[in-house]
């Protein structure tokens, strides 16, 4: 069992700013002692727990496991959870550390399950306190005391073991040899008793819940080396004769420490995107009282409507209302963009979200789960916990593999016990720790993980980390047309004018009327306008017709469809001044016709260099769209796009992507509507854009903040990278136990050897891996919203 921590919660410290619930209104910050009672708060529950099903029947939490090491330690905690009453499911990520469950709070409690975890040995945390700056710099500072304590004395045990290498026997007499034999045991003790602690309390751990776990084979590697060696240096004439192995104790105590503090810092950068995330929202933030004073509030007890003070460097602990003059703000968060946008007064900020100038007051709107940065939190939550395939196939052949480890060191020892007993030890301890399945269990998940933290810093959340072996043998991408390979907006397309009238004119006559209304026609002609012109008219909106105003001059002016222009439109299609298939705003004055604003959904200007780059990677394009079938063609045929699928609705457009995957095609989709959701979830991989509706994204195995079109490409780069990495994981590690086991077998790689070869293999699986963030740098470009959006592609 752990520790008490040593701050109980019995006796907090009192927070500040007032709070609403009973249980925590004069409580401090988050402290877990032994009985976890503080898990069972349910104001502290808003941070990791939320409803399943709308009546609260089931929660779903997710909470870090403290003291994990292994996939052995996964199955331990799930094994622990599994069975309890009221608990539905348990599912624990080895490299995260992360435990998703789903429990009835009717049946049972979070401290009551906290406890059983508790007695196997490990601790359940918040992630917020789990990922904070005291805890990591805890767990950090002991494993470098323990490196510290194992270095040093390998060292000093190999200066009183190296004059054995280097002199024959009988050179060094017997009482001086015997002097450094003990100088040696006595250096090793530290090694056994402090620096080993990790091995041997998971070996215990495992052992008392009748599994065999990562740590056991070591465990027992370092404790008969320890042993053989001792009664080696106690009785020199006895049985176990004079072969001592101190140095190769301390070296491979030495070597396995540092891989795994190399592992656990590698492991940090890994995972760093979403531990950054988690606590990137301020602990406390300061709060305007109703007689205009400030104090500082607990972020739990903000209240919709307060007014907030938010530093330089602070990040905004709500979406809000900005009320100062401006902020600067950086948003990278949300767009995946580096360059910092302007936020004025009346314009809103996000949670997340960086001010970057000066304070900043700011009128807070939405909190908690109802901010968009909850819902970026929930989407890399559930990547972090999920279990790729591979991995789970990994982990279920690492426990049996294990069994496998120990009756071959046995065997090795009974073997080479009636040809060297003095070899024997030293073969079974090899064979103890070569085999190890440490980068077996870490092939898959630490390059996925790695692949997730580089997508989230350039803007683009994985949901499922599967989707990455999926998306790798992708064959065909199929886009939704609307809001997808289009602008989100409406665009003007063509002016067709009368005589003796230019276009720039008739853009500028229209955009006096268009800038006094707000309708999507109005702003796509006051934006062709652009900003130069006269002053704006007094104007009078007829709802679904147009504007009308009256001018300087006494003119009457008109804009919107034929009917309210008083035009006859079949008879303008007919004399060219219409378009029968797209539709059409015009313009009309005391004298009749004008001009014809010809509207259209503008192609994204980065659509047509996906879609060649998508084509060079051998993955053919597809439309699939609810619209008219002369829309979908005119944005298919300027991109190359030869299937088109147009009018259909959701029902068809399920049945289409069926299809196409009966026939063998691998289907990715992408879409951003409410209707795309069906067929997002029935396609081998999907894709929602940032601005699309929210069901859409939580369908999605990949969410595009950015709606860059480009990054759709990247990813499926990056998965394709990705799946290349854990397939040479994969093959290293087969490929290491299936070379160093015969060698640890026939007795010719001593302990040290064998302990450097198991860091090693762990360190080279991991940073392998890590080669998918630095290859994966975050994009530079200028935010959408503090630049002109870029002309869309005519069509």
């Amino acid at each position: 069992m752990p520790a008490p921590a040593s701050d109980p919660v019995a006796d907090p410290a009192p927070a500040s700013g007032g709070g609403a619930s009973p249980w925590s209104a004069h409580r401090g910050p988050l402290t877990v002692d032994d009985d976890f009672r503080v898990l069972d708060d349910p104001l502290e529950q808003r941070d990791f727990t939320h409803p399943v099903d709308g009546d609260g029947t089931v929660q779903e939490s997710v909470l870090m496991v403290q003291g994990m090491y292994c996939a052995a330690c996964a199955d331990a905690v799930e094994s622990a959870l599994v069975g309890r009453p009221g608990v539905l499911d348990a599912q624990v990520h080895a490299a995260t550390r992360r435990l998703t469950l789903r429990w009835d709070p009717a049946r049972t409690r979070l401290s009551d399950l906290a406890q059983a975890v508790g007695r196997v040995g490990y601790r359940l945390l918040p992630m917020q306190q789990a990922l904070g700056v005291e805890q990591r710099v805890r767990e950090t500072r002991q494993a470098l005391w323990r490196l510290f304590v194992a270095g040093f004395c390998m060292m000093q045990v190999m200066m009183y073991t190296w004059p054995e290498y280097v002199t024959a026997p009988g050179q060094i007499p017997p009482d001086i040899l015997q002097l450094l034999r003990w100088a040696s045991w006595v250096l090793s003790v530290p090694v056994m008793l402090f620096a080993s602690g990790p091995f041997f309390a998971g070996a215990w751990r495992d052992l008392r819940q009748r599994r065999i776990g990562m740590d056991t084979p070591v465990a027992i590697g370092i404790l008969v080396t320890f042993v053989a060696s001792s009664l080696a240096t106690f009785e020199p004439d006895g049985p176990w004769g004079q072969d001592i192995w101190f140095d190769s104790l301390t070296m491979f105590v030495f070597f396995l420490l540092g891989g795994r503090y190399l592992e656990l810092k590698l492991r940090d950068r890994t995972a760093g995107a979403l531990d950054a995330l988690m606590n990137r929202l301020p602990e406390q933030v300061e709060c305007e009282r109703a007689d205009g004073g400030i104090e500082r509030v607990s972020l739990k007890r903000l209240q919709v409507g307060d007014v907030v003070r938010v530093h330089a460097g602070q990040a905004f602990p709500g979406d809000g209302t900005v009320l100062s003059d401006a902020a600067t703000v950086d948003e990278a968060l949300l767009t995946g963009e580096s360059h910092p946008v302007t936020r004025r007064h009346g314009e809103a900020v996000v949670a997340g979200s960086h001010n970057l100038g000066g304070t900043v007051r700011v009128r807070l709107e939405r909190l908690g789960r109802d901010t968009r940065f909850a819902q970026i939190v929930a989407l890399m939550e559930q990547a972090s916990t999920d279990r790729p395939r591979l991995a789970r196939l990994a982990d279920r052949i690492a426990a049996p593999f294990l069994t496998l480890v120990l009756l071959a060191a046995a065997l090795s020892a009974w073997l080479w016990w009636s040809v060297d007993p003095h070899r024997a030890v030293a073969t079974a301890v090899a064979v103890l720790i070569v085999t190890c399945p440490c980068a077996l269990s870490l092939a898959t998940p630490a390059a996925m993980l790695a692949a997730a933290g580089a997508l989230a810093r350039r803007g683009i959340l994985t949901r499922r980390l599967q989707a990455f072996e999926a998306l790798a043998g992708v064959d065909t991408v199929v886009f939704d047309k609307t809001g997808t390979l289009t602008q989100d907006r409406v665009v003007v397309h063509d002016v067709r004018v009368r005589e003796g009238w230019r276009v720039e004119q008739a853009l500028q006559a229209a955009a006096r009327l268009a800038r006094a209304s707000l309708h999507p026609v109005s702003r796509a002609i006051a934006a062709r306008a652009g900003e130069a012109g006269t002053a704006p008219l007094a104007v009078q909106e007829s709802s679904g017709r147009g504007l009308t105003a009256r001018d300087e001059a006494g003119r009457t002016w008109r804009l919107g469809s034929a009917a309210h222009c008083g035009l006859d439109e079949a008879a303008l299609v007919q004399s060219g001044r219409g378009v029968a298939d797209m539709p059409c705003a015009y313009l009309a004055d005391d004298e009749g016709w004008v001009a014809t604003f010809v509207l259209d959904e503008g192609v994204r200007a980065d659509a047509p260099q996906a879609i060649a780059q998508l084509r060079a990677l051998g993955i053919e394009v597809r439309l699939l769209s609810g619209d008219r079938p002369a829309a979908a063609r005119r944005v298919a045929q300027p991109l190359g796009i030869e299937t088109v699928v147009a009018g259909a609705s959701p029902e068809r457009k399920l049945e289409e992507v069926t299809r196409w995957q009966a026939e063998g095609r691998r289907i990715a989709m992408v879409g951003d509507g409410l209707n795309d959701g069906p067929v997002l979830a029935r396609a081998d991989v999907s894709f929602a854009l940032g601005h699309g509706a929210p069901l859409t994204q939580t369908r999605a195995d990949f969410v595009v903040q950015s709606a860059r079109l480009t990054d759709i490409v990247f990813v499926v780069e990056c998965a394709r990278a990705t799946m290349r990495v854990v397939r040479q994981n994969l093959a290293w590690a087969a490929g290491y136990n299936a070379l160093a086991v015969p060698f640890a077998l026939a007795g010719w790689m001593p302990p040290w050897a064998a302990g450097l070869g198991m860091a090693a293999s762990s360190l080279l699986v991991i940073g392998n891996a890590m080669r998918l963030a630095r290859e994966a740098a975050p994009v530079t470009v200028s935010s959408p919203a503090s630049s002109p959006a870029p002309a869309p592609t005519p069509v």
